[in-house]
């Protein structure tokens, strides 16, 4: 795969522009979250599909602040002391949910490494009040690693979201550069133990790519992801936020990611999300419903075929006795 390490004054090619943000939708959508003092990712880490998904009242809310605790080079979200945790966020948050009428909403938040519980009390009470205010409503949440913060994971996993995600974003040989706080391999196991936890939740998990990272350690990632059962893999491309954030080194091609696509489907994930513009948020209501569907599909196949009759002289042909 093609790399190039001098990216200056090197303009996005056409499979990554998109539209300024200028509907009715947007407006609205802007206005609520300030009304109801919410913070959204789509905002902080500069995403290109802001336009798109606020247009069709789609935003995925950022819990416990705006300032993160850690510094990842690749991510737009400001840096420093976290804020104090607002009382009034859960019910706000459920309050939005109601006012847009959505059928599925992403929480998700800024790494809180000065709390005791990493966050893992504010998602749990988000849950919480989205399940009494917006009982028709699915709930997905993007979590920080939880790093260091022993039965963070087991409480937001008791409140019983219909999706886990956490991102892993980057191979393994990029992480101490990329994502100097984090653990690759912490990383992947706390997506295995939500399994472990409980198998009804679906689990998730993204990464970037055109940061110099190989097809080979792309694959790898993946072969890691399906040994932890993770069921549903996005891929998208790595735009570089300011010129103080990780250089970007190559944009991957629509035809590259759509050979990722197929890759990751033959390595069983039930849904696959692999484009130039593909975030984890993107689609995530229409996402869902496909991942409820290929599980279905999959426990049906599965059951036919432990009902199907077995014939043993063809069971024979296959598998000879060895007579010698």
């Amino acid at each position: 795969m093609k790399t190039e390490n001098n990216n200056k004054n090197r303009r996005k090619p056409d499979w990554i522009r998109v539209k300024a943000p200028l509907s009715k939708g947007y407006s609205d959508t802007f206005r609520m979250m300030r009304e109801l003092n919410l913070n959204t990712v789509c905002e902080q880490a500069a995403c290109p599909n802001i336009g798109e998904c606020w247009q069709k009242k789609h935003a995925t809310v950022m819990i416990l602040g705006d300032t993160c605790t850690r510094a990842c080079r690749f991510c737009n979200i400001k840096t420093g002391k976290g804020n104090p945790v607002d009382p009034m966020e859960p019910e706000n948050v459920a309050i939005a949910a109601g006012k847009m009428g959505l059928n599925h909403i992403v929480i998700t938040s800024v790494d809180r490494d000065d709390l005791p519980d990493g966050g893992a009390d504010q998602f749990v009470r988000v849950i919480q009040r989205l399940r009494t205010h917006a009982p028709d409503t699915t709930i997905e949440i993007l979590t920080p690693d939880f790093r260091n913060k022993p039965g963070a994971l087991e409480q937001v996993v008791a409140a019983k979201p219909d999706v886990f995600n956490h991102n892993l974003e980057t191979v393994p040989r990029l992480y101490n550069y990329i994502r100097p706080g984090a653990r690759y391999f912490h990383s992947l196991r706390l997506l295995d133990r939500v399994k472990e936890l409980d198998p009804t939740i679906f689990t998730k998990s993204g990464i970037m790519v055109g940061l110099g990272e190989s097809e080979a350690e792309v694959l790898q990632v993946m072969n890691d992801m399906r040994s932890a059962d993770i069921d549903f893999i996005t891929i998208g491309q790595y735009l570089q936020p300011t010129k103080q954030h990780v250089e970007l080194v190559e944009y991957i091609t629509p035809e590259q990611f759509s050979k990722y696509a197929r890759r990751a489907k033959s390595k069983g994930f039930l849904h696959v999300a692999s484009s130039p513009l593909t975030r984890s948020s993107h689609h995530a209501g229409e996402d869902f419903e496909q991942l409820k569907a290929a599980r279905a599909n999959r426990a049906a196949n599965r059951n036919i075929k432990m009902d199907a009759p077995i014939d043993i002289d063809e069971m024979a042909k296959l598998n000879p006795l060895n007579e010698d």
